[in-house]
């Protein structure tokens, strides 16, 4: 079965080749995490929701006019020996690009999904293209199924939002932990997400001149690709203790979903996430922050009314100060 579908893009077709092929590009209409290995023969994994991860192999590649990849799900079901090919070509038109997006080889039972799915993303493509955002993505707000780590892809994509909007003039505001601005808190971040891919057996060469939301991606892509690969049985060596993965996988959540409402309120934006992933996090939280962590990796607890939203009950959990307007 065969899915054919087309969409115009009003960029030139080298722009466009960029959207569909770049990670940093890719992670603004299509993807939560994406490697990309961009050579005949190499490799791709695309985690295109939390918990739902492609990947495959280049098949041919013309840079400006046309890629062609094999496609198929990470995971037990994933049907590695005979994947199904999408071939996306690119047509200079005037004002713009035609982006031509053809999916072969699926099974008949998978085609009505996939046709959805092509759907919601190339209209997302469109409105990056056009708009220069295309808006958090509905379908990754709210996991379901969820665990620890299908959450942890879940708020990096809400971190990621959030660091990507940062500008330069920013980095010397100071943000809701004390002792951090917020370039200082990108450094925090990165260091705890290379610390936890390290733990993992995942060496992260971080390049400290790309931009924060480029550094914190390259660095939980690596990490949340380990870790999935791994699971979350047993223990971690984090180095000054040995602890579960499951708390591990937590403290990844608290990094990404915390410091992403600091730089908000930092920088006074609004932070856009589900309640339904924050009151997850906040479960994870009182999970993870013991009482005596307080007074040393966390301030005490703030108090906010019971019938708060569950993101500002997690933050209020992990010492901040909810302010409202």
């Amino acid at each position: 079965m065969t899915i054919d579908i087309s969409v115009f893009i009003p960029v030139d077709p080298d722009t466009a080749f960029a959207l569909i092929t770049e990670p940093e590009r890719l992670r603004r209409w299509q993807t939560v995490a994406a490697r990309v290995d961009l050579r005949v023969g190499g490799s791709y994994r695309w985690t295109i929701a939390p918990g739902h991860s492609a990947v495959g192999n280049f098949k041919e590649i013309e840079p400006g006019k046309r890629v062609v990849f094999t496609w198929g799900w990470e995971g037990p079901e994933a049907a590695e020996a005979n994947p199904s090919t999408v071939a996306i070509t690119l047509e200079p038109v005037e004002g713009g690009t035609t982006v031509r997006l053809v999916h072969e080889g699926l099974p008949g039972e998978q085609v009505a999904a996939h046709t959805e799915g092509w759907n919601h993303y190339l209209g997302r493509l469109e409105a990056l293209a056009t708009k220069g955002d295309a808006g958090a993505d509905d379908w990754a707000a709210a996991p379901d199924p969820i665990n620890e780590l299908i959450s942890a892809e879940a708020t990096l994509a809400v971190a990621q939002r959030t660091l990507a909007a940062l500008e330069s003039s920013d980095m010397g505001l100071q943000t809701p932990c004390e002792d951090f601005t917020v370039a200082a808190l990108v450094e925090h971040l990165v260091g705890s997400v290379v610390s936890i891919g390290k733990a993992l057996g995942v060496d992260i060469d971080d390049d400290a001149s790309a931009s924060p939301e480029v550094r914190v991606a390259d660095a939980a892509a690596a990490t949340l690709d380990a870790f999935n690969a791994r699971g979350l049985d047993g223990t971690i060596d984090m180095g000054f203790a040995e602890l579960p993965a499951g708390t591990v996988a937590n403290i990844l959540n608290i990094e990404f979903l915390v410091h992403a409402w600091d730089f908000a309120s930092a920088t006074g934006r609004v932070l856009e996430v589900s309640p339904e992933l924050s009151e997850y996090v906040l479960g994870l939280a009182r999970n993870t922050i013991a009482p005596g962590m307080r007074g040393r990796t966390f301030a005490e607890e703030t108090l906010v009314e019971e019938s708060a939203e569950s993101l500002d009950r997690l933050v209020a959990f992990t010492g901040r100060q909810v302010t409202k307007a």
